[in-house]
């Protein structure tokens, strides 16, 4: 059993370590309410957008805009895999990496041996992790963050949606955490372009439209928009499961550190204990040492 000294300074840095972590659950928490409220109000605005697209995919015939929606086989892909900045949110991380590895040995595991996947990492952790596993990874957006502007993240995207349409790429994909609530973080990959299987029907509503001054002209507008929208709508996600996740993992952390103090000040009073009885057994053999 370690002595009392020793068991003090554990419960010294035990209380330390629960005091930084219930006050990251704190600041967490009102972090979480911030973008949750962001969130909640971009949603309703993308899924319009995407649900407009969906409409609109089919009669758009025009040579200017049929690159959005053309399909093609994804000899090579691009993966922007969205991460945080730091750590301390449990598995957040962790599964973000591990969906792009799945994805790389599964479904674009020809694309990646011919040395045609990209990954772009929005966050530095899943830009490390992936180093870590030996994987190759891109650093055109390494400055951006989920915390980004709306204009810095639409000049990002519309560098990718350029690329794409001049072919360096056949399909765009986001891997991120889709925020549920504080509790509850969806992994998905989405993917971007081509457009046409971007589209649920839950997103899409049957409309006629009157195009004023003309269709292709407003749909060039239209679609970089719209993709760029939905891009930011990511980021945002991202970053309200970050705090959530966080939020979480200090307040388990916080948890476990009491029941560590519990455990620690048993110890210390039973070592207390046997220090006294100790004592008293010297005194009591001494004093019969001395009358005998």
């Amino acid at each position: 059993m370690a002595n009392q000294k020793e068991i003090r300074a554990r419960i010294s840095s035990t209380i330390s370590t629960q005091q930084i972590t219930k006050a990251m659950k704190l600041v967490s928490a009102t972090k979480l309410r911030k973008a949750s409220e962001a969130i909640v109000r971009m949603r309703p605005y993308a899924e319009k957008l995407q649900g407009i697209m969906g409409n609109l995919k089919d009669s758009t015939e025009d040579d200017r805009l049929a690159g959005y929606f053309e399909a093609r086989e994804a000899k090579k892909v691009l993966l922007l895999v969205i991460t945080s900045d730091r750590g301390l949110c449990g598995a957040f991380n962790a599964n973000v990496v591990k969906r792009v590895r799945t994805l790389l040995d599964g479904e674009y595991a020809d694309a990646h041996k011919a040395g045609n996947v990209t990954l772009m990492c929005v966050g530095k952790k899943g830009g490390e992790a992936l180093k870590r596993f030996g994987y190759e990874v891109n650093l055109d957006l390494v400055t951006l963050t989920q915390n980004s502007s709306a204009e810095t993240s639409f000049a990002a995207m519309q560098s990718v949606i350029d690329a794409y349409l001049l072919g360096k790429y056949d399909r765009v994909e986001v891997v991120y955490n889709k925020f549920k609530n504080a509790a509850t973080q969806i992994l998905v990959n989405e993917q971007l372009l081509p457009i046409a299987n971007n589209v649920s029907e839950s997103t899409s509503v049957s409309s006629d439209y009157i195009f004023e001054p003309g269709k292709v002209a407003i749909l060039e507008d239209l679609i970089p928009r719209s993709l760029n929208t939905l891009f930011y709508r990511a980021l945002l996600d991202s970053l309200a499961s970050e705090h959530g996740a966080r939020m979480v993992a200090m307040d388990k952390a916080t948890e476990n550190a009491g029941d560590l103090l519990r455990a620690l000040r048993l110890a210390y009073n039973q070592a207390r204990q046997a220090a006294i009885t100790r004592e008293i057994s010297e005194i009591v053999g001494g004093v019969a040492a001395l009358e005998g």
